[in-house]
């Protein structure tokens, strides 16, 4: 188009690269501008009938062709076909419940609507120029199919209560596809945590060794977070599954339908009361962002840990040959690249939420277009976090530990703390007790011996109420890393009783799900 036809946005954008002294066409070829003004078909017409259906009447001037491309969202929304035409169906019965509609023309928009949805599932649809979002295309379809009753779909209805209705549909079944892929992962890691309950390995705090943990507690660790992460989901679900349809624009529907009645058949747990708060609420996607967010966090270091753990430098685990990757030049590397991919994948889902947060919060209330923002990020949080469950649950399963190597990496010292707490077993002061195990690494620094060269006498020299006991070094006593796994019985404990009851308990949610 010349500047004189250009829409004041076209103009803009077209006015602002030129400035740069780079020419308008050259930009728009670039893949940033190709994904943001050509995602979904092209747009060959400004007559087109799916992009007028919100046009006819009070406008008289040509649409900018870059304009049409700019406001479609077809390019994404169209996976929410399925959902579009359910809700259509659904609709259409409550419209003839509300006597707008006769007995066969509800009947020949839901056979007309089935008709649409086998076009889909086919593969046969067609989109064509002017099908600016999903619901235009549809009822475009649908007229095509069905002739003039197509036009009475639309009774009452808005695209503002239309979208959310859809995208809510969309998100539910989401959530519980999640949901099982998530179940899986955790499943994985219950089985490999019971099948290697032997292995023992150094904790950490501060990336620094502190105390030693059997690998299958390391192992559970993961397994609660993600649990929380499943729980957390069904709470999301509980506001997703609310119906906005049949409020209209904003106002409410002119026509009295059973909203209660529509929510049934579709599904939905309920209706919600407000028509203001039904069209414009986006919290829903937003908490399912930061849902979505506070799984790749903790698939973030989850990785973090394997790749450092199967590092040369630890050497504690080694990734299966499926989930890593060579170098282009290097012949020797193995690289961890599908926990290099899950950690980075948690930035991105991260920032998608972060992005919607600052897109909504600017809005007023009700319906304003930045809301079609909302999709892109949901639809990329969850294809992302799918991806990444599945990811995670292979590398799970394959993972080989080196129990060679997590025996070697444990040292004396880790042992420290049961040294202080022998002693607050013999009523000592913990404070007290815990300065005379540091006087005991001390003197076995001066003397150049290891902590279990020290006698029970040397011991007895920096406090009189340590026991022979205090420097056994064979099975069962202070210096045998078996023994001090064992001693943290208490609920929640790296102990092979206290580690079987976080089994027996997962295992328990897991059969109820």
């Amino acid at each position: 188009a010349s500047r004189a036809k250009m829409s004041c946005v076209g103009w803009a954008v077209q006015r602002s690269l030129r400035c740069r002294g780079v020419p308008i066409v050259r930009i728009l070829r670039t893949p940033m501008m190709q994904r943001f003004f050509s995602d979904g078909p092209q747009v060959s017409s400004v007559s087109s009938v799916g992009f007028r259906l919100s046009r006819s009447g009070r406008f008289t001037g040509e649409t900018d062709p870059l304009m049409e491309q700019f406001n479609a969202s077809i390019g994404y929304d169209k996976r929410m076909w399925r959902q579009d035409i359910e809700g259509s169906i659904a609709y259409a019965a409550a419209l003839g419940r509300a006597g707008l509609l006769k007995g066969e023309e509800v009947k020949s928009l839901q056979e007309g609507l089935k008709l649409v949805r086998s076009e889909w599932e086919a593969g046969k649809f067609e989109l064509k120029a002017g099908d600016e979002d999903i619901h235009t295309a549809n009822e475009r379809r649908l007229t095509e199919l069905i002739g003039s009753v197509g036009g009475k779909l639309h009774t009452g209805r808005s695209r503002n209560d239309q979208v959310v209705t859809d995208v809510r549909l969309w998100l539910r079944e989401e959530i519980k596809d999640l949901q099982k892929h998530m179940r899986s992962l955790i499943q994985s890691v219950v089985d490999r945590a019971e099948k290697e309950l032997d292995l023992i390995m150094p904790g950490y705090t501060h990336l620094q060794r502190a105390q030693p943990i059997r690998w299958s507690h390391w192992l559970l660790c993961y397994a609660w977070q993600w649990k929380r992460d499943v729980d957390r989901l069904g709470d999301v679900y509980k506001r997703v599954n609310m119906l906005p349809l049949g409020v209209g624009a904003l106002s409410g529907h002119p026509f009295g339908i059973d909203r209660k009645a529509l929510a049934a058949d579709l599904g939905f747990d309920g209706v919600i009361q407000n028509s203001l708060d039904a069209v414009g609420d986006r919290d829903f996607v937003i908490e399912f962002l930061f849902s979505s967010s506070m799984i790749m966090l903790h698939m973030s270091r989850f990785a973090e840990d394997l790749i450092l753990y199967s590092s040369s430098e630890f050497g504690f685990v080694s990734l299966a040959d499926a989930y890593s990757t060579g170098s282009s030049l290097m012949p020797q590397k193995k690289n961890p690249d599908a926990l290099e991919l899950l950690r980075g994948k948690s930035g991105r889902t991260i920032g998608q939420t972060v992005g919607l947060l600052v897109t909504v919060k600017g809005t007023p209330s009700t319906y304003n277009k930045d809301l079609q923002e909302d999709k892109e990020p949901l639809f990329d949080c969850a294809d992302t976090l799918r991806a990444c469950s599945q990811i995670a649950d292979g590398v799970v399963t394959t993972l080989k530990p080196n129990k060679a190597k997590m025996l070697s990496a444990l040292d004396l010292p880790m042992l420290t703390t049961d040294l202080s707490d022998h002693l607050v077993r013999k009523g000592v002061p913990f404070r007290e007790a815990h300065h005379v195990a540091g006087a005991v690494v001390k003197m076995a620094e001066q003397r150049g011996c290891t902590l279990d060269k020290l006698s029970a006498d040397d011991l007895r020299t920096l406090h009189p109420l340590f026991g022979d006991d205090a420097a056994k070094s064979g099975p069962g006593g202070m210096w045998d890393y078996e023994a001090a796994v064992e001693r943290r019985q208490a609920q929640g404990g790296t102990s092979r009783a206290a580690i079987a009851g976080q089994i027996a308990e997962l295992r328990a949610w897991l059969a109820a799900a």
